[in-house]
């Protein structure tokens, strides 16, 4: 039986997120966890804030078992320049906590800090096989933009099942775009559990049914918005300052028609806007339409981008705030990878204890006490 339950977002974003539970006729054997990352590479953009982290402040507001993670071992699967990289370590650490993240209510935790997660990832990657991995989306995509194409391209959706894993995540908030990496990840706990017995525990898919998948770059609107785009004026960063809003949204690609409505197949454009416009407002699409009826899409692009900055300026405040003392924020890392350590271990001993790795001690003294008592 599927049980949804539809959750309300904090602050003045009206936006949902649908959970989907999962029972079977058995007592469940694994508490509700959930587990995301986020990869340290460049700003966070609205559609990185709106599709993935204002859920994970809303999942944690609710008062669910909540790990996140910064996946600086995701992030150099491609070439990165080190010091960089700090700085954007720290610079995401920043940002999350500006959005809401509270490291009282989650484990917040760089990943590289948890040595139990390459550790699992190898022994996971000895179970699986490079033909499933060569059929993964992102990895037919990456693999076409580099000439040589780097190891850890290929076998980063088995970190990832590790990221997940180790921490027996029931639940994982995922775009659709990773939905078949978290395939991989079933598909490596029921093979684990099946040889070795009962480790790890199922995990599901929290989709977003809402808007908040649906942001567009503002410059090809049939496109997701990223960071790696090679327009400037495509993103919408959380440190944009006003003026910077002003003129990307004024520069955002609509359509030849003046009016205001809500078509996302027949108009992208305008209809991107009003999708941003509505999650930064808390106002339905049909209602914007509504109150639009005599403005033009030209005029239009000042209300949205008047939303954007009066939502983004206390965040891109705090950002600041939280970037001019760098201690701070390496301390929020430690302590969550401290917490983040010791259900690691938990898990990896289990784990490694279960397919004959370590503790070479602890089984000979097991089998002597054997052998004594026959």
């Amino acid at each position: 039986m599927i049980i949804s339950r539809t959750l309300r977002l904090c602050g003045r974003q009206a936006k949902s997120l649908t959970i989907q539970k999962f029972y079977s006729t058995e007592k469940p054997t694994w508490p509700r966890k959930i587990f995301s990352g986020i990869q340290p590479t460049g700003g966070l953009h609205i559609g990185n804030y709106l599709g993935a982290i204002s859920r994970w402040v809303e999942l944690q507001n609710t008062g669910e078992d909540v790990t996140y993670c910064i996946v600086d071992l995701h992030s150099i699967t491609l070439p990165q320049d080190p010091a960089c990289l700090k700085e954007n370590i720290l610079h995401m650490t920043a940002a999350l906590l500006a959005c809401g993240i509270d490291p009282q209510k989650s484990v917040l935790f760089l990943q590289s800090d948890v040595k139990q997660h390459a550790e699992l990832g190898w022994i996971l990657g000895c179970h699986t096989t490079m033909a499933r991995l060569g059929h993964l989306p992102q990895f037919k995509e990456k693999s076409t933009k580099v000439k040589e194409i780097p190891l850890g391209i290929f076998v980063y959706p088995v970190l990832q099942a590790a990221d997940i894993l180790l921490y027996r995540a029931t639940h994982v908030p995922v775009g659709e775009d990773q939905v078949q990496h978290l395939q991989l990840a079933q598909h490596l706990a029921k093979t684990f559990n099946t040889k070795y017995g009962n480790t790890f525990a199922h995990c599901h898919a929290l989709v977003s049914t809402d808007l908040s998948n649906r942001i567009k770059s503002l410059r090809d609107p049939t496109k997701k918005m990223s960071k790696s785009d090679t327009d400037p004026k495509s993103v919408i960063f959380l440190t944009d300052p006003p003026d910077a809003i002003v003129e990307k949204v004024k520069k955002a690609i609509t359509d030849f028609t003046s009016a205001v409505t809500f078509e996302p197949d027949a108009r992208p454009g305008v209809s991107n806007l009003i999708t941003i416009h509505s999650l930064m407002s808390g106002k339905t699409p049909e209602a914007i339409c509504m109150e639009c009826t005599d403005v033009d899409t030209g005029k239009y692009k000042g209300r949205v981008a008047e939303a954007v900055v009066e939502h983004l300026n206390p965040i891109r405040m705090r950002i600041e705030d939280y970037s001019k003392h760098p201690e701070y924020l390496c301390q929020v890392l430690q302590e969550g990878a401290d917490r983040a350590s010791k259900v690691a271990e938990e898990t990896l001993q289990e784990v490694k204890d279960k397919v004959g790795l370590g503790r070479i001690g602890s089984f000979v003294k097991r089998k002597s006490i054997k052998t004594q008592g026959n």
